[in-house]
Order: C-alpha cells, then structure tokens, then sequence
C-alpha cells in the first residue's frame, strides 16, 4: 500500500494544489507507538543508511455502516475492533530487497503496557495479538511488534473492510488462484465464513469479492494459509499494476490516489502526501523477485489450544534475527550486497583501562517471552569483572529484550562509545550492539533473551534466504479445505 499509493501520488503532481490539498485532507493519523518498547532505531551504516519498517494492520472496525455491510456484525458497532491482519514491511537499508512477514491473528504474544488518550491498559502474556489494536489503538499494535522482535518500527498503516473494498475496485481486479471450487460459507460445526465462491482455476477478484479472499480463513484450512492468500493478492496486485503501466494513466491515478488516501490512517510522521511520497522514493529500486512474503512458524497455545497459537521460539527468533541485522530473506541478491557494516562501529576515540568506569549489567532474558534466566546479571557482572572491568556490578532490575545490547550515554560522545565497545568486545558482543542512549548514566549492558547462557556471546549465524521452516508463504494455487471444496453448480 506504502509503495502503490506514492507511486500514485507522482502521477497526480500535475493536478493542481487543491488536489493535492484534497489528498492531504483525505489522510487521517495517531501516534506512532502506544507505549515504551525500549527498541532503538539501528544504528546507519557505512554508507548512513538504515531499513525502513512499517507495520500493516488490517483492522475489522464496524464502526460505520459501510463495515458493518460489508463484514456484518451490525451489533458489533460500539465494539473496539481487533487488528485482525498484521504484517510487517521490512526494507533492507540498501533498499535492494523487502520482505512482508505475517503473524496469525490468534497468536498469543507478550503485550506490552499501553496507553490510549488517558486510558492505560496493563501489559499481558496470555491474549492474541489482534487484541492490540483495542488495547491503545495501532501505535498499541506497534510497541508490541517492537518488543516481540526487537526490531524499531518507523510507521504504521492502517485499513479497514471499506477501504479494502474502495481500492480494490481502484485497482481492478487481482489474479488469485484456488485448486478446487470453494464457497466459505456457515457449515453445521462452523458458523461465519467469508462468503468466497469462486470455481476451480486463476480468477481476478475486486471489490468486495477482494475482501471476501481476504477474510477467508475456514476455507483455506488455518490462519496461517489465510496469510499465503492475503500475500497472494498483495504480490498479484503489483504485479498487475506494473504490467499495465498504470501510473501514465492521469484520470485513473487520481482516482486512486484518491481512494488510497481515503482508505489509509497512518502514523502522524508520515500523515501528508509529501513524506508518503518521499517514502515511496525508498521503494523504487525493490523488484518483485527481491520480495519475499513469509509467515512466523506457529503452534497451538497450551492454555487454549483449539483457538489460539504460539510462535515457535526457535523459529520466530531466527526470523527476528534476520531482520534485526537486516539479512535477506530471499537468495536472489548479488553476493557483494552483503549488509554494510554500521558507520558507527569505529570509534574514534581509545578506550579507558577496563577498570576506570562503571558497568552496570540488567537482565533482559525475558525479551522472548519465557521466563528470565536466574542471575545471569549477577553472573555475567562476575564475568567482567574477571576480565578486568572492576566496577561492573549487576542491577536488580529487569529489562526484557530480545537482543543483547550495551549502552552508553549519548553525552559520553566517543570516548564513552569507545568503552561499550571494548566492554562488547571483552564479551564476544558484535560493536553492532553498542548503541548510544540519552536516558543511561553509565554503560549498560541489557543481557538479552538471544544469550541465556554462557560466558561469551555466540551470534547466530544466518544467511540469505536461510528461513526456517514453515515460515515461506508462497504459493501459486490455494488448496481448499475439503467440507468448502464448491462443484461451481449449486
């Protein structure tokens, strides 16, 4: 949506100020995050440039009449409304390729605390993900992609039933392909469904037929096989829309630079015409084939195993892995494309003898979720102090998070960044995980949920397009769960 809708704000540069004017006007937004993930931005690399991530949700509002025809539940309007589709836009900080990863929307994840106006709701470890949206809104949704990956998020978009629809009638229709007929209708053990009918073969929807592909999940078996429709339509759309040239068309841009921006609630950052087109610019140079769409492997939640899901720890920590050192998820890339290493590696400063400043270590192996790992402060402080680094000491506070990382305090300059790093070093830490903070007093260590045991870090090692397993979302054809296989008769 980022992409398609910059794109067509180009095409409309000729139409006047009172159209853009409209556009801009079209555009509603809300904070960026809802609470306080304690994820920092990565740091730039040797050339300055950092990934770009932006979380998609799809929210099932009923909040007006269009939603409630469109998705029923007309006595749903007053109910808060869930982010039933999620999905994180990374793009690499060279911009060369991107990846849409998708989690369930049943999946049971920590939910940070968050805040929305003056309401605050407390932070939980026992509800599904689509639960964030009414918890504090997108930005609520935002702080717990932050905490469950590590990975900083810069915006988030928002679309609801009725904006689907709007664009995908914009659009035209989408080529999306199922192995059998299928009807997602109420059956006598399941009541719902999205209403899809659709014989056996390749098919372009749009339309509210679009977002009956969208919602359907019964039919296509699980969740997770909704996510690999929902990415087929996404890859179908820009695909169409590249093969028919469609941004020389003027009156049919500004129609959909009109329908783009009444659909989209965006974060206040990007909230006008002129940063969502100077987003786009970060888009351009991404092809197809360097896109890959790909869902967090999941299995059933132990305390409610029918209806929900959990990431596999192992899995999904890779995948976060990946997108925390920003290694491709595909194998198309040239070798040389290899990420940069970050321009603030080096200090230019010497570092002090390791016993001169303090070094304060804070647990943070919670980060994933699982309970802390008992006295790692304590032993890894040890562990420094054996190394030299005299004054480090351990906190009793906790700070869950996913990668291990030391801080320093921004005002320290480099002579501070220059002792993180030989604290980092001593430690077999990467200088990747030294970051400067403007809250710290001294350097810190948060030892984090990706090193819960041993003296010295040992990195994962990942390569591109190293995904594990269940976790790619390609297909070309859907398969049809049996009991809503359709003859295309009846």
């Amino acid at each position: 949506m980022a992409a398609t809708l910059s794109l067509l704000i180009l095409g409309t540069a000729g139409a006047g100020y009172l159209y853009y004017k409209h556009l801009n006007d079209n555009l509603r937004g809300g904070s960026r995050a809802g609470g306080d993930s304690g994820v920092k931005k990565a740091a730039p690399n040797a050339l300055g440039d950092t990934p770009l991530n932006i979380l998609l949700i799809g929210s099932d509002s009923r909040a007006d009449a269009r939603n409630v025809a469109l998705g029923g539940g007309k006595d749903q309007r007053d109910r808060k409304p869930l982010a039933d589709v999620q999905m994180l836009l990374h793009v690499s900080a060279d911009r060369k390729n991107a990846s849409i990863i998708s989690i369930p929307r049943d999946t049971v994840v920590p939910i940070p605390k968050c805040r929305d106006g003056e309401q605050t709701y407390p932070a939980t470890s026992t509800r599904p993900i689509n639960e964030t949206l009414s918890r504090g809104g997108p930005g609520c949704t935002l702080t717990t992609w932050e905490t469950l990956t590590g990975v900083y998020i810069d915006h988030w978009m928002m679309v609801d039933f009725a904006g689907v629809v709007a664009m995908a009638d914009e659009v035209g229709g989408v080529p999306v392909c199922v192995k059998t007929g299928v009807w997602d209708r109420s059956t006598r053990d399941q009541k719902g469904g999205s209403g899809l009918k659709l014989p056996e073969g390749t098919h372009e929807v749009k339309g509210e037929q679009a977002l009956q592909w969208l919602r359907t999940r019964h039919a296509f078996g699980s969740d997770q096989n909704r996510a690999k429709a929902q990415h087929m339509y996404m890859n179908g759309m820009m695909k169409k829309l590249q093969e028919q040239n469609a941004w020389s068309d003027t009156g049919r841009l500004m129609g959909l630079a009109d329908a783009a921006t009444r659909a989209l609630r965006v974060s206040d950052e990007i909230k006008s015409v002129k940063r969502l087109f100077d987003l786009s610019m970060q888009l351009k140079n991404v092809k197809l084939d360097r896109l890959t769409t790909a869902t967090v492997p999941t299995r059933p939640y132990p305390g409610n195993p029918r209806a929900w899901l959990e990431p596999i720890p192992p899995s999904a920590d890779k995948m976060w892995s990946m997108l925390r050192d920003d290694v491709a998820f595909d194998k198309n890339g040239d070798p040389a494309d290899k990420p940069k290493p970050s321009a603030s590696t080096k200090p230019s400063a010497t570092a002090q003898a390791p016993g001169s400043f303090p070094v304060t270590v804070v647990n943070g192996t919670a980060g994933d979720g699982q309970a802390p790992a008992e006295g790692r402060a304590g032993s890894i402080a040890e562990n420094l102090r054996g190394k030299g680094f005299t004054q480090a000491d351990s906190s009793r506070d906790a700070k869950p998070r996913k990668d291990s990382t030391v801080f320093y305090p921004k005002a320290a300059g480099e002579q501070g960044k220059a002792n993180a790093v030989s604290v980092a070093t001593s430690l077999g830490l990467p200088a990747t995980a030294v970051r400067p903070d403007g809250e710290v007093s001294e350097i810190t260590l948060v030892v984090g949920s990706d090193w819960r045991e041993g003296g010295t870090y040992k990195r994962p090692t990942v390569q591109a397009g190293d995904l594990p397993e269940g976790a790619s979302s390609k297909t070309d054809c859907m398969d049809v769960y049996s009991v809503y296989r359709w003859d295309g008769k009846s």
